[in-house]
């Protein structure tokens, strides 16, 4: 059998490794990652209900190719990126007397991934890793560019380590039984690269993404996920540990993340979620501080707007629980912000559709007022 070829390849100085992306890919991933490990040892920290679903395939094709391998399987959500769940993973998998060569193979969504992640870059002081992402969120964002972590009561993703991969394997059938809420939340990240580096594919999202996330049409997705991974392996190849381009990567997220801590990384507002509320104030931030050229930014901050709504995302925080409306809490939360140096409110922005930059030094007093009109007005 002809070996399968990567779909892209993320470059970067620490380390190099490629991205399979294909239908039917997980009954295959036994084989892919024999030729990519240094042995055939290794612990899966698998998503419990992900396992439930998939993982009898994902062990067949590891068996198959006569792997010797445990399973640990975690709950999902973000209250599983602890102190506490890190512990008890860390022991879990020193109580299998893994060595040096013994994987760590992250499947489910993004919280596994930097969890397993996380761990695996500690583990013995690393530990080959491999990432299977099972959402759409994670396949377009967390899983490529090394990434790992915990969070804090302090913030989100505060402790953790760059370690990038050394391959991920993305299977698009597994988001057929997804659930919607879920598969929106990872069309946010998806959007997002359209509005910070490519325009024409912000375009193509407006003509066909809704129907793709509808129909969870495969070919669609496929050319999303593939689209979405090399915009991000070309600025993680460009900036790893996010000394500036990558920086341009957190459209969205200031106040995204913020919002979740406020809520307690709960159900209540999922990271996608919490990432289009944040772009939609990003824009009109973009335009309030006249960043886009007047002519055009009504009607930029418009198609932000119009197709995040078009296909079911929220815009606004006016209907999050009261602690999220809290807009002093919020500033306080987005002051203290990886971005963020000497608690100085930095946001990502636009200065066009398809352009972001890094903009420092906000007015806390600009941000406050915008703030108050997106919690009574959305």
């Amino acid at each position: 059998m002809t070996p399968l070829q990567p779909t892209l390849t993320v470059s970067t100085s620490s380390r190099s490794y490629p991205i399979f992306i294909q239908p039917g890919l997980l009954a295959q991933g036994g084989s892919i990652l024999a030729s990519l490990l240094p042995a055939k040892r290794a612990i899966v920290v698998a998503d419990e209900a992900v396992w439930h679903r998939y993982g009898q395939v994902l062990a067949d094709s590891l068996a198959a190719a006569e792997f010797s391998f445990h399973i640990l399987t975690v709950a999902g959500g973000e209250g599983s990126k602890s102190y506490s769940q890190l512990e008890q993973l860390l022991e879990r998998a020193l109580a299998l007397a893994p060595d040096r060569q013994t994987a760590v193979i992250a499947f489910g969504g993004g919280v596994i991934g930097d969890l397993a992640g996380f761990a695996a870059s500690i583990l013995l002081r690393g530990l080959p890793f491999v990432q299977i992402p099972t959402t759409l969120l994670a396949m377009v964002d967390s899983s490529v560019g090394g990434k790992t972590g915990i969070n804090s009561p302090h913030g989100k993703n505060l402790i953790g380590s760059f370690y990038q991969p050394h391959a991920v394997l993305i299977d698009p059938t597994v988001l057929t039984t997804l659930p919607h809420r879920q598969l929106l939340a990872g069309y946010a990240e998806v959007v997002k690269y359209g509005l910070i580096a490519d325009a024409d594919f912000f375009a193509w999202l407006e003509h066909h993404g809704a129907a793709a996330l509808k129909d969870k049409d495969l070919a669609k997705l496929s050319y999303i996920i593939e689209k979405s991974c090399a915009h991000k392996a070309t600025i993680v190849g460009m900036d790893e540990r996010e000394g500036g381009v990558r920086a341009l990567l957190n459209f969205g997220h200031t106040l995204g993340h913020a919002l979740e801590a406020a809520l307690g990384y709960s159900d209540a507002l999922l990271h996608g979620e919490g990432v289009a509320i944040g772009m939609v104030f990003a824009t009109e931030l973009s335009q309030h501080l006249g960043l886009i050229a007047p002519e055009l930014s009504q009607q930029v901050v418009k198609r932000v707007r119009d197709h995040l709504t078009a296909v079911g995302l929220p815009i606004h925080h006016r209907h999050l629980p009261a602690a999220a409306q809290d807009s002093q809490s919020l500033l306080t939360l987005m002051a203290g912000d990886k971005k963020a140096v000497a608690r100085r409110l930095t946001f990502v922005l636009l200065d066009a559709l398809g352009h972001a930059l890094v903009q420092r030094d906000v007015p806390s007093a600009d941000v406050l007022a915008l703030l108050a009109v997106g919690r009574v007005n959305g």
